[in-house]
């Protein structure tokens, strides 16, 4: 999914570079050695792994566009047409990867940390077949695998430079219609009324629209609602699901297993089925191996 990822993949570098150039010119301490390298390292991961899953996620788009719906043209509408419809479903991705522990368990590499840079950005899931229920019926209503990656690619690009703390405010028209640095602060951030907001890839239409949005009226505390302290990128990509094994074992019925998979991050079967804890749209703060969770 990924040709134009790995070939911006020197640029994230100088533009990594160049943050902290700034941000050492202007006296602003926004990154940390090991949280930079951390994220680095779940993005080399991230790469790895969706170079093995590329193929698969392509196979499975292009056996459902053998069937598809509509026969679209090869046109700049047609591309402008898959570029919204893959904006509208990452929302869609996004959003349940929030509200679902066991996508939750998937995304929550990417709220790790207690910094928010750029390098934040290349902080990825190593499990990206969680996206694949998302995207693949853009396939089989008619559009074209390639087209359909290449505008998912787009989409991932573009949140890139969203991932700063050195931009401000943008104008307001762009604030408006795009997601821009302001709007995804708020989406990392840890404050109570933070979570579980602004979820846009590309159009913050989508947050006005569904009624997800939330303007940065506040500092920022970025991470999670308990932090998970550890730099270690195998646990980080994966302690959320090993939290779920055990408590799917532990469970004492199977309606609080299924709860332990299918309800929203930080559900507890003695709050009742369909009860969000307050820290709902974090990790439910578990110990993790090599280390304990801490409040954010």
């Amino acid at each position: 999914m990924s040709s134009l990822i790995q070939l911006a993949i020197p640029v994230f570098f100088v533009l990594i570079a160049l943050e902290a150039f700034v941000a050492a010119r202007r006296e602003r301490e926004i990154a940390d050695a090991r949280d930079t390298a951390s994220s680095l390292a779940l993005g080399v991961g991230s790469v790895l792994v969706g170079l093995a899953w590329g193929g698969v996620a392509f196979a499975a788009y292009t056996a459902l566009y053998t069937h598809r719906v509509f026969v679209l043209s090869s046109t700049w509408s047609v591309f402008a047409l898959a570029l919204v419809a893959d904006d509208f479903a990452y929302y869609w991705f996004h959003r349940l990867h929030h509200e679902v522990r066991l996508f939750w368990a998937a995304h929550v590499t990417h709220h790790s940390s207690q910094r928010y840079n750029l390098s934040t950005a290349l902080r990825q899931s190593w499990t990206p077949m969680t996206a694949l229920p998302f995207f693949a019926p853009l396939a089989w209503l008619g559009i074209d695998p390639a087209l359909l990656i290449t505008v998912h690619s787009i989409n991932l690009l573009y949140q890139f430079w969203i991932h700063t703390e050195l931009i401000g405010r943008c104008p307001a028209w762009l604030e408006a219609v795009f997601n821009t640095p302001s709007h995804h602060r708020v989406h990392h951030g840890a404050n109570p009324r933070y979570l579980d907001r602004n979820y846009a890839g590309i159009l913050i239409l989508w947050d006005r629209l569904f009624g997800t949005f939330e303007a940065e009226t506040e500092p920022v505390r970025f991470g999670l609602t308990k932090n998970v302290a550890t730099h270690h990128p195998v646990r980080l990509a994966f302690h959320e699901f090993a939290a779920i094994a055990r408590d799917v074992w532990r469970a004492r019925s199977w309606s609080a297993r299924l709860g332990h998979l299918l309800a929203p991050p930080g559900w507890r079967p003695d709050l009742g089925d369909g009860v969000r804890a307050s820290a709902h749209a974090r990790s439910p703060g578990r110990a993790v191996a090599g280390g304990e969770t801490q409040p954010a």
